[in-house]
C-alpha cells in the first residue's frame, strides 16, 4: 500500500493523497486522494513566478467569481474540472482538481473491443474522427446526432462563460474535453492552462489542428516576442468552431486533398493549418476538396463532404461555419463568439426530427426545409404529416414579426417557457420553474394536437377562442396560436408538411 502524503493547501485546508502516480499528462503527474473525491496533479518541472501568479488567480479570484459569487455557480461544476487550490511538495507545485464525474468514463464495454476499456476516460478524440468512431467505438457508446448537439452546446456555454470573465483556454481541443455522447454531456479540462489577463499564457504549443492559423504562423518565436501571436479569446473561437465541426461531422474542416509540401510532412501540416489554411467545403475554391478515393473505408461516409455536407447541420450552424472557416479563418476579429454558437445550437436542437428508421445510427437529423424531408445519415424519407411551428414576436404591441426560428414537432415533444416567450433564455440561469414543460404535442385520433399545461394566456387566434390549461388545440396548416400575451410573448403559425 502506497504511503499517504498530507499537505496544507494554499487555502489552509488539508490535502491527503497516496504517494503513487496514477496518471500522467503532458506536463503533470497525477495522484489520487485518499477519499477519491479529488486528484492532485504536480507539474514535473518547477513553476516560474508568472505561472504561479496565474494559477493563484485561477484557483482564487476567478474560481470565486465563476463558482461562488453567482447563483448559477453550481451549474459550472459539471462543465469544468476547475482547480480548487494549490499545494507545494518536494519543490514542485501541484493543483487539486475534483475527480471527473463517472459518466466521463467508459462503462459496459464488451471485452472484444481492444482499444477502449471500462474505466477509460471518454477523451473527445474518440468521437471526433470518422476512423476512430467507426472502427473503435462500440455502437452503444456513440450516442446520437441530437446528443452530440447537446455536447457541443455544453462546450460552447462553458467557453462563453470563461470568455465573459476575460479568460481564454490556451489549448482547447478534443484532448482537453471529456464527453459523454450517451447523456449529451461535456467537461472542459486542463483549466490550469487558462490565459489570465495581464499574465503570459503557459508555454504550450497546442494541439495540431486546433491551433489558430495566426498562432501557428509565429509558433517558433519566443513567448515574450512582441510579434508572437499568443492564445486568446479569438484563438479559442477558432478551436471551438473546429470542435463543433468535428463532433458533428467526424472530420476536420481543413483536412482536404491538397498537399502543400510533398517533401516535408511537417511543413505540409504547418501550411495546411496555418498560412494556407482553406476550408474543405469552401463554396468557390475547390483547391482543398476531399478526394474520396484517398479515404480509408473506415472514414466513410463521414469523411466525404459530398455524401454528408456541412449543410446537414442546419441553417444556423451552416451560417456560423461559413463565418468561422471562410470569412474568419484568416480574420480572427470576425470569428463567431461562443455565445453565437450557443444560440445557434439551441435553435438547431429545436429543428431536429427523429429518424423513422429504427436502425439509423444517428437517430435524429435536422429538418432540411423541403417538402420531402429525409434523413441524410441513412436516407430514410419521412412519411406522414410533419408539423412545424414558426415563431413570431411583437416588438411593439399587437404587431408580430418573424424571428427566423422554428420548432419541429414529434410525438410527445415538449414546449417550454423559452419557446413561449422570447425574454426567457435556455441557459444556466433558467429557473427551475421555467424548466418545467408548459405544453406537449401528440398525434391523437389522426391529428396533431398541442395540450396546454401551464400557459394561462394561450389563445387560438384562428378560431378566436382561449385554450384553457388542460385543453388542447389542433395543429392544422396555417393555424395561429398565441402562446403568451405578456411582453416577449410569442405567436406561432403552424406549417404542415405532408409526405
Amino acid at each position: 500500500m502506497a504511503n499517504v502524503v498530507k499537505l496544507t493547501a494554499s487555502d489552509g485546508s488539508t490535502v491527503e493523497f497516496y504517494d503513487e502516480i496514477k496518471a500522467q499528462g503532458g506536463v503533470k503527474d497525477v495522484y489520487f486522494s485518499t477519499d477519491k473525491t479529488y486528484v492532485v496533479a504536480f507539474y514535473r518541472k518547477p513553476t516560474n513566478a508568472n505561472d504561479k501568479a496565474r494559477l493563484e488567480n485561477i484557483v482564487g479570484v476567478y474560481r470565486e467569481k465563476i463558482f461562488i459569487q453567482n447563483s448559477d455557480g453550481g451549474y459550472w461544476h459539471d462543465i469544468f474540472a476547475w482547480p480548487t487550490k494549490m499545494v507545494e511538495w518536494k519543490g514542485l507545485t501541484g493543483i487539486v482538481i475534483p475527480f471527473y464525474n463517472k459518466k466521463f468514463f467508459f462503462t459496459g464495454v464488451d471485452s472484444q473491443w481492444p482499444f477502449i476499456k471500462n474505466g477509460q476516460e471518454k477523451n473527445g478524440k474518440w468521437f471526433s474522427s470518422a476512423k476512430l468512431i467507426n472502427k473503435f467505438v462500440p455502437a452503444d457508446q456513440k450516442g446520437t446526432f441530437l446528443s452530440r448537439l447537446h455536447m457541443c452546446l455544453k462546450i460552447a456555454r462553458g467557453i462563453r462563460r470563461i470568455h465573459a470573465a476575460g479568460l481564454a483556454h490556451s489549448d482547447l481541443s478534443y484532448n482537453n474535453v471529456l464527453v459523454d455522447p450517451l447523456s449529451g454531456s461535456a467537461c472542459i479540462i486542463d483549466d490550469d492552462g487558462l490565459v489570465v489577463p495581464g499574465k503570459f499564457p503557459p508555454e504550450v504549443v497546442g494541439t495540431p489542428g486546433f491551433i489558430a492559423p495566426e498562432v501557428l504562423a509565429t509558433k517558433t518565436l519566443r513567448i515574450d516576442d512582441p510579434k508572437k501571436n499568443l492564445p486568446k479569446i479569438t484563438t479559442d473561437r477558432y478551436a471551438l468552431a473546429v470542435l463543433i465541426y468535428t463532433f458533428l461531422l467526424n472530420r476536420h474542416p481543413l483536412d482536404g486533398g491538397k498537399v502543400w509540401d510533398i517533401d516535408d510532412p511537417q511543413k505540409d501540416d504547418d501550411m495546411r493549418y496555418g498560412e494556407k489554411a482553406l476550408f474543405i467545403e469552401h463554396p468557390t475554391d475547390a483547391t482543398n476538396r476531399v478526394k474520396p478515393n484517398q479515404l480509408a473505408p473506415a472514414q466513410l461516409p463521414q469523411g466525404d463532404p459530398a455524401r454528408l455536407p456541412y449543410t446537414i447541420c442546419g441553417p444556423y450552424l451552416k451560417k456560423l461555419f461559413d463565418k468561422a472557416f471562410i470569412d474568419g479563418l484568416h480574420n480572427p476579429s470576425i470569428r463567431p463568439s461562443a455565445a453565437e454558437w450557443e444560440d445557434a445550437l439551441i435553435k438547431t436542437c429545436d429543428l431536429v426530427q427523429p429518424c423513422q428508421n429504427p436502425d439509423c445510427q444517428a437517430h435524429w437529423y435536422v429538418f432540411d426545409n423541403t417538402t420531402k424531408p429525409r434523413c441524410p445519415f441513412c436516407g430514410r424519407e419521412y412519411k406522414g404529416q410533419l408539423p412545424i411551428l414558426n415563431f413570431y414576436y411583437a416588438p411593439t404591441h399587437g404587431k408580430f414579426i418573424s424571428e427566423n426560428y422554428r420548432l419541429m414537432i414529434y410525438d410527445k415533444q415538449t414546449l417550454y417557457r423559452w419557446h413561449s416567450n422570447n425574454l426567457v433564455s435556455a441557459n444556466e440561469k433558467t429557473s427551475d420553474n421555467d424548466k418545467k414543460p408548459v405544453g406537449d404535442f401528440h398525434f391523437y385520433n389522426g391529428q396533431w394536437i398541442l395540450i396546454n399545461r401551464r400557459l394561462p394566456d394561450m389563445r387560438d387566434i384562428t378560431d378566436n377562442k382561449d385554450i384553457p390549461i388542460g385543453g388542447f388545440v389542433p395543429l392544422t396548416d396555417g393555424r395561429q396560436i398565441l402562446l403568451d400575451k405578456s411582453q416577449g410573448g410569442r405567436l406561432v403559425v403552424v406549417q404542415l408538411v405532408n409526405n
